[in-house]
């Protein structure tokens, strides 16, 4: 362009080769990047230079440069004026630069193939995690043919990382030789995914308690469950398997029955396993008498060890304690509270003179209580004991006791045994439930009381200061309803108890509820954000008689196990039914019971978003220990000394007549004392759990 305005305007301009003269068209035009892109090609191409062409010889100002078109030099032909030649090394170098480019896009091609083909052998050949998929399934087993327990346990057998239900029933088999029927005990594991059985195992007896553990923690080896039955039966189970690992000689309680399920004790025998303990009462005298035995191969560890005691009231423990100093004690009592060092009970096993160097620690506050003649028991506790639990509290290596008694309940410090705080609740029959209603990360307790003819008071108990924090009052005809909770993962927890079908109508209306007796339960959740709101869960029109929480800590879900006797027909025994509710279905599918109106006012879409978000995790407290069970004393006992010292013995008499049942319904009416006295004259105390008064 600057050449072509040069001819046109013909000015003056310097046409050297040398750019550092001053030519004011090619300065004029030297900004525009065309021009620059234009000479730089005809550079390339073996054009004009400066003015100049190829040969050194300059062209003719009037002659048309680009439609002649100059022929293309060789390369040894050009002359050493103006710009050199480009170099051989720049083509090779862009040769290589070209190569590396593509090795480089090569490798990484190669490397995303590589990454693919593993993702899909990853995601074919390695199996995923198995998913809870059924929320909610059911399970008849088959009918109940006799036995008043109902053993029910929660554990992994199958390494699916979801925990299987364990159960124990008995059932009506036909006779071999007199055509008739007789009773056999079972023990069932049904697949926590779906219900269906994993292995079975026939018992010798009807069984109290399943407890599923592991004697040798840290070291990987199996689940063993150990199985307590109702006279002398104490076997342990591989659980995977279902097999007999051992079995405790009937021998070994040639005069006594197992009044409650065996206890595991800290390695006594050296042999890399923990060893058991066990309470046995005698058949025909006062006597109670421990015996230990290992865990390995379930043989006794020494001789009974016997103690003369009268008492009266319920079996309380055996139950193992440690103290923060590391001494060990196991508690027991019946209608009060005791404990006896484990080394005492060792030293006179063995028949030694002194204990094992983990055994010899002693409590001070705890050798104080003993008697005054010095005896082995120490007095923890003894006013009308009902139930004992073990409460950890926070910041602690200790736990501390909770006692349910009939007038309340009592916490005592477990380090120097002094009340902590004490609650006055007459009539209270229930186990507590422990959760963290507050935000003080201190255990709370949900309870329950009998108000009236069928109505029950539902209340959480401050764990901290012992004082009532929520209560609310449900028409229930149950004697007795089964509690728990579980454990959410903002240290909160949900409590779910059973009650009669309960309306939105305010509590003040002119309904009268437990007016009559209900064809079905409902299952409630309370939720410690929401005091105000019941969540409907579930109903049933059986009775539960046991009830588990389990986690699947995979999904962050918790799972609901229930075990229940069906509606029977006449003529044939009621059915054992086990089902599972997953509580994250459960509650996106409940129905809201609005307790009391609210500022602001609780939408349904704001409920929803908050239990959409809810996650469970496992707890230390999520095993409670079993609830006593009230039942009619076996022949020939003496009252007011063995009266219910092991009420899990067999050979129960059979219960009385509807007559004297509603006789004492009408006694409990009129007073909680005159129902008392009423239920000993005839031999009763409560009604097994689940049965409606």
């Amino acid at each position: 362009m600057a050449t072509v305005l040069s001819r046109a305007l013909k000015l003056p301009g310097k046409k050297s080769p040398d750019l550092g003269e001053y030519d004011p068209l090619t300065q004029a035009d030297s900004d525009e990047s065309e021009d620059d892109l234009v000479l730089n090609l005809q550079q390339k191409n073996g054009g004009v230079k400066n003015g100049k062409s190829p040969l050194g010889e300059a062209p003719e100002p009037d002659s048309d440069a680009e439609a002649a078109g100059p022929t293309k030099p060789h390369l040894s032909e050009v002359s050493t004026e103006g710009y050199p030649p480009e170099p051989l090394g720049g083509l090779e170098q862009k040769a290589t630069s070209s190569l590396v480019s593509y090795v480089r896009t090569s490798i990484f091609l190669l490397t995303l193939g590589v990454s693919m083909v593993l993702v899909l052998l990853c995601a074919f050949l390695i199996p995923c995690p198995p998913r809870d998929l059924h929320s909610t399934w059911s399970r008849r087993l088959g009918s109940q043919g006799g036995g008043d327990l109902s053993p029910l346990e929660l554990a992994d057998v199958n390494g699916d990382g979801l925990r299987d239900v364990l159960l124990s029933f008995v059932t009506s088999r036909n006779g071999s030789s007199a055509g008739g029927s007789r009773l056999a005990a079972d023990l069932v594991c049904l697949s926590g995914m779906n219900g269906s059985t994993l292995w079975s195992s026939a018992l010798p007896e009807e069984a109290q308690d399943i407890t599923c553990l592991d004697l040798t923690p840290g070291s990987g080896a199996e689940v063993i469950c150990l199985v307590t039955g109702t006279r002398k039966m104490l076997s342990a189970f591989n659980a995977t398997t279902g097999k007999a690992l051992w079995t405790l000689s009937p021998d070994s309680l040639s005069s006594g029955t197992l009044a409650a399920p065996a206890v595991v004790l800290p390695d006594l025998d050296k042999d890399g396993v923990g060893d058991l303990a066990v309470l046995a009462i005698g058949e025909t005298q006062p006597d109670v008498c421990f015996l230990l035995v290992s865990g390995r191969t379930g043989s006794p560890l020494g001789r009974p060890v016997k103690y003369s005691f009268v008492g009266v009231g319920n079996l309380i423990g055996p139950q193992v304690y440690s103290t923060a100093n590391g001494a060990v004690y196991i508690l027991f009592g019946f209608g009060n509270v005791q404990a006896v060092a484990l080394r005492d009970i060792f030293v006179q096993a063995q028949n030694r003179d002194s204990s094992p160097p983990s055994l010899q620690i002693e409590e001070p506050e705890w050798e104080k209580r003993r008697s005054v003649n010095l005896s082995e028991l120490i007095d923890i506790y003894s006013d009308g004991v009902e139930l004992l639990q073990m409460v950890k509290m926070p910041d602690s290596n200790c736990s501390n006791l909770l006692i349910t008694t009939r007038q309340g309940l009592v916490l005592l410090r477990g380090q120097n045994l002094t009340p902590y705080w004490t609650l006055s609740l007459p009539g209270l029959r229930s186990q507590p439930t422990p959760g963290y209603f507050t935000d003080d990360q201190t255990l709370d307790f949900l309870l329950q009381t009998q108000e009236g003819v069928g109505m029950k008071k539902m209340m959480v108990v401050d764990g901290e200061s012992g004082s009532i924090i929520w209560s609310y009052s449900a028409p229930c005809h149950m004697r007795e309803t089964l509690t728990t909770s579980a454990v959410t993962s903002d240290r909160k927890s949900v409590f779910l108890f059973w009650a009669e079908g309960l309306s939105a109508a305010p509590p003040n209306s002119d309904a009268m509820p437990g007016a009559a007796v209900p064809s079905s339960y409902h299952l409630y959740l309370l939720h410690p954000t929401f005091p105000s709101i019941l969540l409907d869960l579930a109903n049933a029109t059986g009775t539960v008689t046991a009830s588990q929480v389990g986690i699947n800590d995979l999904w962050k879900d918790a799972f609901y196990v229930t075990r229940m006797t069906g509606p029977s027909t006449e003529g044939h025994p009621a059915p054992v039914v086990v089902s599972k509710l997953s509580l994250r279905w459960a509650l996106m599918e409940s129905q809201m019971v609005q307790l009391e109106e609210t500022t602001p006012t609780i939408g349904r879409g704001e409920l929803r978003r908050f239990l959409s978000r809810i996650k469970f995790v496992d707890s230390p407290y999520q095993r409670e220990f079993p609830v006593t069970r009230f039942l009619r004393p076996p022949k020939g006992r003496n009252y007011t000394s063995l009266l219910f010292l092991s009420p899990l013995i067999k050979n129960l008499a059979h219960k009385q007549s509807v007559k004297d049942e509603k006789h004492i319904r009408m006694q409990e009416i009129q007073g909680r004392d005159a129902a008392d006295r009423a239920a000993k004259e005839k031999g009763w105390l409560q009604c097994p759990s689940g049965l409606c008064t």
